[in-house]
């Protein structure tokens, strides 16, 4: 890609997402994220009113008065996105490509971060570590990150989400708020997940699109499998076949869902077809 269309595409991703996060992300991040990182400030007398589970047993057992802890919102955070970079994120049949969407998710996700104060990183992944940008503020940072989802060329095609959420684990030693954005589809990794759950705060965002849950009647199509090359004739105008499609699917996506409910890991499921405004809003509110 040339770089004047590489920075017009930039600047057309910077002004949509940059605007969202100003006028409908910012606050509902802060509210979802800021609060949870607490640090421990002081302890004093017990008020009226205050929490009895922030009592200091030990110091009150001490001075044979309440006292409680009294802790301080952390001024600055880690936030760290994992992006799949695999074959699958080069489907799309409805508005826009998975990997489109992922690009405009990490932009709004990345500029709401530095609009709080916070370092944002990403970990590139398929079924190796394609590239790892630390963590760092400040808005040509964030630039730098949106050019890298534009132009990047992963050299592997297939997925391993185990891997990732291993190196997250590993590189990045303070809890950090991480957000996992993919299309989950892989096998294998609800340990990593609730091992990396435990040490960080972990969001699966989770992008998909509509033909991979029902096929059209259309007749004979050639299906191939963008990370193994597999090609399959299936005949659509078969209702059994489209039926066992639509099966398939919603068995996966119940998977999906369990994997991400005993892992304690929050999630929004997000359609190439519809804006991400309202699925990321409500999972902001949810938490």
């Amino acid at each position: 890609m040339e770089t004047s269309e590489l920075l017009k595409k930039v600047r057309k991703i910077e002004i949509k997402t940059r605007g969202l996060s100003n006028q409908v992300f910012s606050g509902e991040y802060h509210s979802a994220f800021k609060g949870r990182g607490m640090t421990f400030s002081e302890v004093r007398e017990y008020q009226p009113g205050d929490d009895i589970r922030s009592i200091d047993w030990n110091v009150t057992a001490r001075f044979n008065t309440p006292f409680v802890k009294v802790f301080e919102e952390e001024r600055e955070m880690t936030v760290m996105i994992l992006v799949d970079v695999s074959a699958s994120g080069e489907f799309g049949t409805q508005k826009q490509l998975k990997q489109d969407v992922i690009t405009e998710l990490c932009a709004v996700l990345s500029f709401s971060s530095i609009q709080n104060n916070d370092k944002i990183g990403v970990i590139f992944f398929s079924d190796k570590i394609e590239k790892f940008i630390p963590p760092k503020k400040g808005k040509s940072h964030v630039l730098r990150i949106i050019r890298d989802l534009i132009e990047f060329k992963p050299e592997h095609k297939k997925t391993n989400i185990q891997l990732a959420l291993k190196y997250l684990t590993s590189v990045i030693k303070k809890r950090s708020i991480a957000f996992v954005i993919s299309d989950f589809m892989d096998e294998n990794f609800t340990d990593a997940l609730k091992i990396a759950n435990k040490k960080h705060d972990l969001i699966a965002l989770r992008i998909f699109d509509k033909r991979e849950q029902e096929l059209p009647d259309v007749g004979l199509i050639k299906l191939i499998d963008a990370e193994t090359g597999i090609q399959k004739w299936v005949d659509t105008s078969d209702k059994n076949v489209r039926l066992s499609y639509l099966a398939n699917a919603k068995k996966r996506e119940a998977y999906l869902k369990d994997v991400f409910n005993k892992s304690g890991v929050d999630t929004a499921n997000i359609n190439t077809a519809d804006s991400y405004i309202l699925p990321l809003t409500n999972l902001f509110k949810r938490r």
